[in-house]
């Protein structure tokens, strides 16, 4: 016995129906497609419906192959129709996402975003200033006197060696590029009125490798207090007013002793990081003390009559710490999609 359905009005009329609500419920065209193929193609019941053609008998093929015909026609029809109604919606769809307004006007240059490291500078110098200090500024190629002798390093010292320092050709006129702020501090020291309380922001260079916590040309702020009466205390009440400017009323320092020879007593400062990779912990962020009476000498002043006290932090530490940046590399690279996250140029 056959599989193939009985060849009768109702059927061929069910399967018309059936087409045609298929085609009228596709809405773009892979619905159409399935639509298609499940009552207009091989496996159909239209399909097996005209197969069927086959076992009727002679003198009814006429009658049974024109229900038949007409039915795949009505059906081949509606699927023409809803095809043209869908290519032309899907046409429209595509213009109006691709529209152009020839009316209005272009942004020809795209808005630009200040440096982090700039608005954390401005930042930094601001706070300062409210303490009522003052910014100082020096020279980025310096004499070797004012980034090393004036600063009590011997000339045996390895900060001095080639490997640590840029030298300027010829080496015989003892121009380097700076290593560090300090010695602003130490041309403020000669320029100056005491007391100073002088803050130094900028640029210092050393031959570090260019790496994700490390960059031969970086900056740094360094503050410097001269006046008399000035203790360790002093030196800690300040740091810890910096810390929470920066980082939040409940930030932390801590001072471990350490040995530099611009000051002494000497100590790491270290910040309390509570959100570092792997769990909270201490960071070192610079390094302070009090002024080394050698370097109030080589300036002129009386280490009997005053004191004062010194510190220095990086500017790109900093902000690793306080925006949770992990590749120091992106704040050299000038990507503007990295300075876009932290202020736009308005």
């Amino acid at each position: 016995m056959s599989d193939e359905p009985e060849i009768t009005p109702d059927a061929v009329d069910a399967a018309v129906q059936a087409a045609l609500e298929a085609i009228g419920a596709a809405s773009d065209t892979p619905a159409l497609k399935a639509a298609r193929a499940a009552h207009a193609g091989e496996g159909s019941p239209l399909a097996a419906l005209n197969a069927r053609l086959r076992q009727v008998a002679p003198e009814r093929k006429a009658e049974f192959g024109k229900l038949v015909g007409q039915a795949r026609a009505r059906v081949n029809q509606a699927l023409a129709a809803r095809e043209s109604v869908i290519a032309e919606a899907e046409t429209a769809a595509k213009l109006e996402s691709e529209r152009i307004d020839m009316t209005a006007l272009p942004q020809r240059a795209r808005t630009g975003a200040r440096h982090p490291l700039t608005l954390l500078q401005e930042q930094i110098g601001d706070i300062f200033i409210g303490m009522g200090w003052e910014i100082a500024e020096g020279p980025e190629l310096e004499h070797e006197w004012y980034n090393f002798d004036a600063l009590n390093l011997d000339e045996d010292h390895p900060a001095r060696q080639m490997q640590d320092t840029f030298y300027v050709d010829p080496v015989a006129r003892h121009l380097v590029l700076r290593t560090q702020t300090s010695p602003v501090q130490m041309r403020s020291m000669l320029t100056r009125d005491l007391p100073i309380y002088v803050i130094s922001p900028g640029r210092v260079y050393r031959t570090d490798e260019f790496d994700a916590t490390h960059l031969p040309v970086f900056s740094q702020f360094e503050g410097l207090v001269i006046d008399k009466g000035i203790t360790m205390a002093h030196l800690r009440g300040t740091l810890d007013h910096v810390a929470r400017a920066l980082f939040g009323a409940e930030a932390k320092t801590r001072l471990r002793a350490n040995y530099f020879p611009f000051t002494e007593p000497s100590a790491e400062l270290d910040l309390w990081h509570p959100t570092f990779k792997g769990g909270a912990r201490w960071i070192e962020w610079g390094g302070c003390g009090m002024v080394n009476p050698n370097v109030l000498r080589a300036a002129g002043i009386d280490p009997e009559e005053y004191s004062g006290f010194a510190f220095g932090m990086g500017i790109e530490r900093t902000l690793m710490f306080r925006s949770d940046v992990q590749d120091m590399r992106d704040m050299a690279e000038g990507d503007v999609r990295f300075s876009e996250q932290f202020g736009m140029v308005v």
